[in-house]
Order: structure tokens, then sequence, then C-alpha cells
């Protein structure tokens, strides 16, 4: 029996040759470009299907949520990344199966992660969210508290701080992305000459991967263009 690709498939597959076709566009290797699927609120059996496809990296927002279809989905060479607002609390359920957690931005924060991971034996990738467009309905530090946050995390041996995330300020502006993305790209470039780990972007999402795909993007957060619109309860 022949079986027939599912919409969400169907949404992959376009969207990876969407990303390969921007890659060539923009002059980039789309090797050096990781899609994560955010996965938050659909089914196991959803990240299964992509999984199949061969989708590695899957993107939660709720540490419970984490918790739990890490335990369901117990498949090798499945990386799940944690992109939400941190809860210390919450922490003892990210750091046992997250392979990257991206939204690291409280001194706090690093030293729990650090003890969460020097008792499971690990070292932790992070990375830094940065509030380039400075909206105080985002979380992160600013790009001047950047290099000292940096130096300050990286004193802590169960962690490795990786890159810089961000999110795209709330407008239609295109130029505007383009410029907060961009800014977090040369404070990459400036901070890699120092910390040669800090390689990573983390930026761009389902309405802005092409914008974030040109200023340099290594990794993209996108949800709703694979799996469709979300139904919250």
């Amino acid at each position: 029996m022949i079986r027939l690709d599912s919409q969400l498939i169907k949404n992959y597959l376009n969207l990876k040759n969407e990303i390969a076709e921007l890659s060539q566009k923009y002059s980039r290797n789309p090797n050096e470009i990781k899609l994560i699927a955010v996965s938050k609120t659909f089914p196991s059996a959803d990240i299964l299907e992509c999984f199949e496809k061969g989708q590695r990296d899957f993107g939660e927002n709720w540490a419970q949520e984490l918790r739990e279809k890490s335990s369901e989905l117990n498949l090798e060479g499945l990386m799940w990344h944690f992109i939400g607002s941190i809860q210390t609390n919450k922490l003892k359920y990210i750091v046992p199966c997250s392979h990257m957690i991206h939204s690291v931005c409280r001194v706090q924060e690093v030293i729990e992660i650090d003890k969460r991971a020097y008792s499971l034996g690990k070292v932790q990738n992070i990375l830094i969210e940065v509030n380039v467009s400075g909206e105080e309905s985002k979380s992160g530090i600013s790009i001047n508290q950047a290099q000292d946050f940096i130096e300050n995390a990286i004193k802590y041996p169960n962690i490795k701080v990786c890159g810089l995330m961000t999110m795209a300020p709330n407008t239609s502006n295109t130029e505007c992305i383009s410029s907060v993305f961009s800014s977090l790209r040369k404070l990459r470039d400036t901070l890699l000459l120092k910390y040669p780990d800090i390689k990573e972007l983390s930026m761009g999402m389902s309405g802005d991967y092409n914008l974030a795909i040109e200023n340099g993007s290594t990794m993209l957060r996108i949800g709703s263009k694979i799996f469709g619109s979300r139904i919250y309860t």
C-alpha cells in the first residue's frame, strides 16, 4: 500500500526546500542552518512523523511538556531544545533532557543549570538570550551586558555557552526586524574573536525566517509553518 504524506509532512518538506532556496539566494551553506521544529502543544505522534522524515531537532516552550514528550519519545538521535522562558524551579525537568537551552538570561539560571548538569554528569549547552529590540515585553540581557554576562557564565564547568538567541520585534516592518537580526550577528562576530565557542545564532521563526537566513541565523525556531495553527486550552 502506498503511503501518502500528510499535510504536516508536505509542510515540512516544502519548508526544507524553501530554506535550501533561501540559503542559495543569500550565499549561505544550508548545512550550517539547523531547523528546530517547534512542537509545543502538538502531540508526540506529530513529532514522530517528522522524525521519520529525517527531522532531528525539536523545540519545546514548557518544562513539563518537554519532560513528558522526552519520556514518550526516547529515540536515538532526537535532540530537544528548550526555547521558552525559564523558571529556575523547573530546570530539574529541563536539564536532564535538553540538548540545548536557548533562553538563558539571568545569573540564577546559570547557577542552577550548572548545578543540575553537574549532578547528571553532563555539560549543558546553552545560548544567551539578548533583547536586541529593547522591548519591555521580551526577556533577555541588553547588547551592552552581553560580554560581562558571558564572561561570568563560562566560569561554570558544567555549562557551555554556544551562542546567542533573540526574538524579533513585534512589528511588520521588515527593515526593523532585519536590523535586529543584523545587530545580533554583529555582536556574535565581535564575541567570537574572544570566545571561539560562541558560534550559534538562534533567530527566525515562522514569520521572519527568510530575514533570519539573510542575516546569518544558524538556528531557525519554526512551528506553525510545519505543524499548523495552535489551539491553546
